[in-house]
């Protein structure tokens, strides 16, 4: 899923129209259109800081947001910088092994 979509699709199930989210969040509802509908040029797509407070807004996990806008949430970025060679290792899994290894987590 998009981040817009899903950022629509959170909003619509809170009952907010455009206006009270963006009041919400201090934007424009202009801006929070263009983003439900991928109508905003890059560099005007949100900063970390907007979208944790979208997610916030939303009751929605900030992490998600994060991550449908392509951009790499802090505590993970910290932990990638600490084990650089971890995550190269679990990035270099096929979808398989990496599902076991996950699963096995779960355990």
């Amino acid at each position: 899923m998009r981040f817009g979509k899903r950022l629509q699709a959170l909003r619509k199930a809170k009952g907010y129209t455009l206006r009270d989210l963006a009041g919400k969040v201090g934007v424009g509802f202009t801006y929070i259109s263009k983003a439900e509908n991928g109508k905003l040029a890059f560099a005007d797509f949100p900063g970390e800081a907007l979208i944790v407070k979208l997610a916030k807004a939303l009751d929605a996990d900030a992490d998600e947001l994060l991550i449908l806008a392509k951009k790499i949430p802090a505590q993970i970025k910290k932990r990638v910088l600490e084990r650089p060679e971890a995550f190269r290792t679990l990035a270099g899994l096929n979808d398989k092994a990496l599902d076991r290894l996950l699963m096995h987590l779960h355990d």
